[in-house]
């Protein structure tokens, strides 16, 4: 034995000395007196949490450092008897500290990699010390709404709108559809508008904060008509005075407890990131090892780029096409405008926001290219995408604006090409078939009219053997066989909103949200969020046909209670959708359960109910409605590859009130919480097998947390993005 081995076991053979001494006096079980020494290697950390309760079961322990380019993290979780390995860790000097339910942060230990490290958890003192790491949802299900009698013009709630509707917009496709609520910065007022007469007057100011002040106030004071600022104002009134949430959460179990969690921070902290791409969906060994790529929507044209393996953050500063394009901010009462509508609490006046490329999405080939939706001109689209084009597309459902086009990077050279399209895009997904064709959704629930009612795709073989954009695209309208014929009847159909006429088609209005190819037929999935009373929302399914978009036909589902208010969705490999929904649920719709006919004047929306499972996300509900979970979730993704390690085909929720993932596996919901920095919120996550071979370290989720308001997170202002790696160990003990 070496004198360096016989010395790290020394020390530890100390370490187990004194553990046993400390604990004998304490009186801990014996069995638990015994395990005070975890195996670890020289890149681990690794020991037992106890208190003076005994060990820690299901608390966390983090290690951080910021001796590397960008600052790093990695988390764990304690085993039945507090015992953790913190695995694989660069040489470099780290704190240390344990964070649980029930207590309070323990004080940050200097520690280096491969050696033990006994922790001292700290019971909270009280309980409120202890719900202040509560998630969110915790805190936001405290939030009062409005009872029955409130609806209907009977109230202060427009007569048109539905209890559903109130609710979708102050969850998912509203309130939470930017930022969590329920964290330390929305449950609390900032100083700055904390003396202005009333705390109703507050949130009304709050509002208008900034340069997405237009959005909030467009739901909260137009959708809404300013009903819910009354309910959050008491709300926060009643946090401030000391109210806790009725509910403690419980600590990580099974399987829980086998993830590892890394953050790397990108980007700055007055720019957000929407998404981030690992790899190709259809083959996630695509970039195994490669960088992580941002895409920062309406914030900035740097992308911000994270390589994991180098621990470093740089960023990519894509242009535009045209050099006198204006910013790229969304269309008027969408996301932002140029100049705050009012100081912010954080940034006062400053135009923090000035992009041009608008990039919501990307996503990688086969070839580990990166494509994008982005703008690469102004809003006005080109004449061949009018109704005097000789494009077949065109013919059928002429354009004429677009706010968000294509563009495509290549990791290897930088090289950033421009694809200019007619149709809108937001979020894109390949194809199985042989052309690669890449589809693309418009974006919300038809901010932009007509013109964001058009599902396009772009040909990348051809566009890449070529160069010719106009003659690589498509794109078709949604339309619907209610003529019962089981093909496109020409270019008459009944509008959005007409009557069904007998022999004629349906256009269906809106636009698709998430976009979904099936592995399976060929097909291409959307949804269709909630925009208006009795539009609960919908998925949509696109057979393109032989010859699109001539012969391409629609199918609508729309979601019966008690779900509604889909938004992110995406398709399994046996062609089941998987949506997060409004009403708190993972919605599941299965085309193969319809019992009646898919095509004729009767399937409009509402004759599948059969085809719907719903299945309620974890976390408390709201009181005096029902059960529900107030969870929020924006976006579902399907790991068709078993890039986590929990099998094919699970469905994976950002669940961005839960503070973490959402994984459903064999009936249960599996909650993977980023408990370091709290405000974890996410738009999107995918999924890498970095070596197929090589286990659990070779695999795992990739996903970008802190959208539109990084310093919402937990150390506020001058926190900024991060990526976060979701791993899936055996056991909490695997190295």
């Amino acid at each position: 034995m070496t004198k360096k081995k016989r010395t790290l076991y020394s020390d530890a053979a100390a370490i187990l000395a004194a553990g046993m001494l400390i604990t004998g006096a304490l009186g801990w079980p014996a069995a638990a007196r015994a395990q005070t020494k975890v195996p670890i290697k020289g890149n681990d950390i690794g020991g037992v949490v106890t208190s003076a309760n005994g060990p820690e079961p299901g608390v966390w322990v983090i290690a951080e450092t910021r001796e590397l380019p960008t600052r790093f993290a990695r988390m764990v979780v304690t085993d039945d008897q507090g015992r953790y390995v913190v695995p694989d860790l660069p040489q470099v000097h780290f704190k240390v500290w344990v964070r649980g339910y029930g207590l309070i942060d323990s004080p940050k230990v200097d520690a280096d990699p491969g050696k033990q490290l006994n922790l001292t958890a700290v019971t909270a003192p009280s309980d409120a010390a202890a719900a202040k790491y509560y998630p969110a949802i915790y805190w936001y299900s405290m939030l009062k709404i409005p009872g029955p009698e409130q609806f209907g013009g009977t109230g202060d709630i427009p007569k048109n709108l539905k209890f559903t509707d109130y609710l979708n917009l102050i969850k998912s496709n509203g309130c939470i559809g930017c930022h969590q609520l329920g964290g330390w910065a929305t449950r609390t007022i900032p100083a700055a508008f904390a003396n202005l007469g009333s705390s109703e007057n507050s949130w009304a100011r709050r509002i208008l904060s900034g340069q997405a002040g237009p959005i909030m106030v467009y739901i909260l004071e137009g959708q809404l008509a300013r009903a819910p600022i009354k309910y959050l104002a008491a709300w926060t009134d009643r946090v401030a005075a000391g109210e806790l949430p009725p509910v403690k959460p419980q600590r990580p179990s099974g399987r829980e407890r086998d993830l590892v969690v890394t953050t790397w921070n990108y980007g700055d902290a007055k720019h957000y990131v929407h998404d981030e791409i690992a790899t190709d969906k259809r083959n996630p060994s695509v970039n195994a090892y490669g960088r992580i790529f941002g895409s920062p929507e309406y914030s900035t044209d740097n992308l911000p780029i994270v390589d994991p393996v180098k621990n470093t953050a740089t960023t990519f500063h894509a242009p535009v096409r045209d050099a006198d394009m204006p910013y790229s901010l969304g269309y008027p009462g969408d996301a932002a405008d140029l100049k705050p509508l009012a100081p912010s609490a954080y940034w006062g006046n400053e135009q923090i926001w000035d992009n041009h490329i608008n990039n919501h999405n990307s996503m990688f080939d086969e070839k580990g290219r990166l494509w994008l939706a982005a703008a690469v001109r102004g809003v006005k689209d080109p004449a061949y995408c009018g109704k005097n084009s000789d494009l077949v597309s065109a013919k059928l459902f002429p354009l004429s604006a677009s706010h968000r086009q294509l563009a495509m990077l290549d990791p290897k050279t930088m090289k950033y090409t421009f694809v200019d399209t007619c149709f809108q895009t937001h979020h894109l997904q390949f194809g199985f078939d042989k052309n690669d064709t890449l589809w693309t959704s418009s974006g919300g629930a038809g901010g932009d009219g007509r013109d964001a009612q058009a599902v396009g795709w772009l040909n990348t073989k051809k566009f890449l053997e070529t160069g010719d954009a106009v003659h690589s695209q498509g794109w078709t309208a949604l339309i619907v066989d209610t003529a019962g014929t089981g093909k496109r009847e020409g270019v008459s159909y009944t509008e959005p909103g007409e009557p069904l006429q007998a022999g004629k088609d349906m256009r269906i209005g809106g636009a698709f949200y998430a976009i979904m190819p099936s592995p399976v037929d060929g097909t291409v999935w959307g949804t269709l969020q909630a925009h208006g009373p009795d539009e609960p929302g919908a998925v949509v399914r696109i057979d393109p046909g032989p010859n699109p978009p001539a012969t391409a036909l629609s199918e609508i589902y729309r979601v019966p209670l008690p779900g509604f208010g889909p938004r992110g969705a995406d398709i399994d490999s046996k062609g089941v959708v998987w949506v997060s929904l409004s009403s708190g649920h993972l919605g599941r719709f299965d085309r193969s359960k319809c019992k009646g006919p898919l095509n004729g004047p009767k399937a409009t929306g509402d004759h599948c109910p059969e085809g719907w499972s719903f299945y309620r996300y974890p976390g408390p509900g709201f009181a005096g409605i029902g059960d529900n979970s107030a969870e929020s979730s924006y976006y579902t993704w399907v790991d068709q590859h078993n890039t986590l390690g929990l099998g094919n085909d699970v469905p994976v929720s950002t669940g961005n009130l839960n503070d973490g993932l959402i994984a459903f596996v064999g009936g249960q919901m599996i909650v993977m919480k980023v408990p370091y920095p709290t405000g974890f919120y996410a738009k999107g996550l995918d999924g890498r097998i970095d070596d197929p071979n090589g286990g659990w370290k070779g695999r795992g989720l990739w996903t970008s947390s802190a959208d539109r308001v990084p310093w919402h997170q937990e150390g506020g202002k001058g926190m900024t993005p991060m990526v976060v790696h979701i791993q899936m160990r055996p056991n909490p003990l695997a190295d």
